[in-house]
């Protein structure tokens, strides 16, 4: 064998890769530059750029939003309220559905039948996230290569890491700083995981649920849940021999559809066929957006479910920093570990657990 391509002590070098102190003081020098970087960051000059619609900035903007750092939470802070006070009139689409509907190929079509419109589009991908290592695939905008190329899209892939309801913990951040840059419309397209999928709706003006036909989603989608909380439900891949099973599935649904009480605000849901390959359908969910944001405007509806979404975002804000002060302010991150190792083990019962720690509170 050649010298030059025998590998001299593998387990030798394997284990000096991860433990060399070297490479240690390399990751911490990566560190340091990147913190150095943000200490840099001018919150007015990305403002500026966000308006001017630099979409690198607008990246930029969503990263410091998402960003869990003390310091840049104040700076992403102060780059929200900055923004606030000139985002667009949009319209935010919520767009869920089981995994396999074909939620990226319905919104590429979708999207640029919005663009050929006259708007300018926002995606806000959220993909699940690995409960072992919190990674995330984030292929979203490979999935959406056509519309990822038309100078009116923007695409953002989000990890949905511990955010439950199928949205990112920043995803309502995004919407709002997508707005300044100009996006008139945002569609918010959830991790897909079923009917715990609702917290969308709760920062949508519009939702639309994907659904299949054949594939036995006909008595789940009879069930209430999420299905009572959807605008408009779009049966999609209505191509080839699925065209019957898709008549017959829209039936069941509209059918299903009347079951469920008013939502008091004199809509009425409507079914959809689509094929988003044979472009087939896409035109009358278009139009049934159009008279639904219609409607709501002129009733006053949109202005205050607004309003609401408002308050409940600032409820969960509320929460957050709560349990922010408990571990940092009020120096119970220790006791609270301690209650949560505890409680894990089975020595103890969560509800005794939380007055345990409540009685530390007041003391």
């Amino acid at each position: 064998m050649d010298p030059k391509l025998q590998v001299r002590n593998p387990p030798y070098f394997c284990w000096k890769m991860k433990t060399d102190p070297k490479d240690k003081s390399r990751k911490s020098a990566v560190e340091r530059l990147r913190q150095r970087s943000q200490n840099k960051l001018d919150v007015t000059s990305l403002t500026k750029k966000i308006l001017s619609g630099d979409l690198a900035a607008l990246s930029s903007g969503i990263t410091l939003c998402e960003s869990q750092r003390p310091q840049d939470q104040i700076k992403a802070a102060e780059l929200l309220a900055a923004c606030s006070v000139h985002t667009t009139k949009s319209i935010r689409i919520g767009i869920t559905g089981v995994p396999g509907v074909g939620k990226s190929t319905f919104i590429e079509a979708f999207g640029e039948d919005l663009i050929a419109e006259g708007h300018r589009v926002a995606v806000l991908a959220i993909d699940p996230s690995s409960q072992l290592n919190r990674g995330s695939i984030l292929g979203d905008k490979t999935r959406m290569e056509r519309l990822s190329k038309s100078e009116n899209a923007f695409i953002r892939p989000s990890a949905a890491n511990n955010a439950l309801g199928g949205v990112a913990a920043r995803t309502k951040e995004a919407t709002l700083l997508c707005e300044a840059a100009g996006f008139d419309r945002i569609l918010v397209e959830t991790v897909g995981v079923g009917q715990s999928e609702i917290e969308v709706r709760n920062m949508v003006d519009y939702f639309m649920l994907l659904m299949l036909a054949g594939a036995g989603d006909e008595l789940q989608g009879i069930k209430r849940g999420i299905m009572e909380m959807a605008d408009a439900l779009v049966i999609t891949k209505v191509d080839g021999e699925n065209k019957t099973a898709s008549k017959l599935a829209r039936k069941e649904y509209q059918n299903a559809l009347h079951l469920f009480p008013p939502s008091g605000k004199d809509w009425i849901v409507r079914v959809f066929l689509t094929s988003a390959l044979e472009n087939d359908g896409l035109e009358l969910v278009k139009e049934n957006l159009n008279e639904y944001v219609s409607r709501m405007t002129e009733s006053g509806w949109l202005n205050q479910y607004r309003k609401q979404q408002e308050k409940l975002w600032f409820e969960k804000l509320l929460k957050e920093k709560a349990l922010e002060l408990l571990r940092s302010q009020l120096n119970l991150g220790e006791k609270i570990d301690e209650l949560q190792s505890e409680v894990s083990s089975g020595n103890i019962h969560p509800h005794v657990a939380i007055n345990k720690l409540s009685q530390a509170i007041n003391q």
